[in-house]
């Protein structure tokens, strides 16, 4: 008898990627710059957003030379007017979204609730959680039946650190809106990915904790290496939440 038949490996294709059109705010370092130069590797077409125009355009000078559509657009992802003039330059040049990732993010001085300065609260609470809405909405109308989501969340949003609040809750309010958003868009055949690395060695230590052992922490490649795999599963699937840490565990 000949022997059973076996559903072959699924192979993912590099290619897939090729000539879509990707927004990626907070792209100018850490997480972000490094999505930025491994989706150019890849082909996207690229709309990058960061709140310092001239990273951007040292930025768009590197990766022109690796992918044909760099669009740099400054933009504070905490207003509103801010993401329309980001999203009629979208409109004009590209038309339409296949993928976006919402990284822009910051932290605050290690601080007990009862110490932390309001202006804290309100600038990570309006950048991290509000930013990722406001962004998401105005995204809506130019994506379609195969189009991607991704919310950089940090383990934050299902974690709690002593003297990060307001972090912490910009990172779970962040990570509910996603879930519901998911929930949303399963019929109009958008996936909605929640990532939350674990230690990075980004920039946000500065601030939330300087003397943070930075050789125990993942290289921002390694995150931008998992959403591209996730990027390139086919359109009938999705991995729904991305859990990456440094092997060694929590620091």
């Amino acid at each position: 008898m000949p022997p059973p038949r076996t559903k072959r490996a699924i192979s993912l294709d590099p290619s897939a990627l090729r000539g879509q059109v990707a927004l990626i705010t907070g792209a100018s370092r850490g997480i972000g710059l490094a999505l930025a130069r491994e989706l150019a590797q890849y082909g996207c077409h690229l709309i990058l957003t960061s709140r310092t125009s001239a990273e951007l355009k040292k930025l768009s000078r590197e990766l022109t030379s690796i992918c044909s559509g760099v669009l740099t657009q400054p933009c504070d992802v905490r207003d509103p007017g801010s993401v329309h003039v980001l999203f009629g330059a979208i409109r004009k040049q590209f038309g339409r979204l296949d993928v976006l990732i919402n990284n822009a993010g910051i932290s605050h001085p290690q601080s007990p609730v009862g110490a932390l300065a309001p202006d804290f609260w309100r600038d990570v609470i309006d950048t991290n959680l509000t930013g990722t809405f406001l962004v998401t909405q105005a995204a809506l109308p130019l994506m379609k039946r195969g189009a991607t989501i991704i919310n950089n969340l940090s383990i934050s949003a299902r974690r709690v650190f002593p003297g990060t609040s307001a972090y912490t809750a910009s990172k779970h309010g962040a990570l509910g809106l996603t879930n519901t958003l998911r929930e949303e868009l399963r019929p109009a055949g958008i996936r909605v990915i929640a990532l939350l690395p674990g230690a990075t060695d980004t920039d946000i230590w500065n601030v939330l904790w300087p003397d943070a052992p930075r050789k125990q922490m993942m290289s921002p490649q390694t995150v931008a290496a998992s959403v591209v795999a996730a990027l390139l599963l086919p359109p009938n699937s999705t991995v729904e939440e991305i859990t990456i840490a440094p092997t060694g565990g929590a620091l």
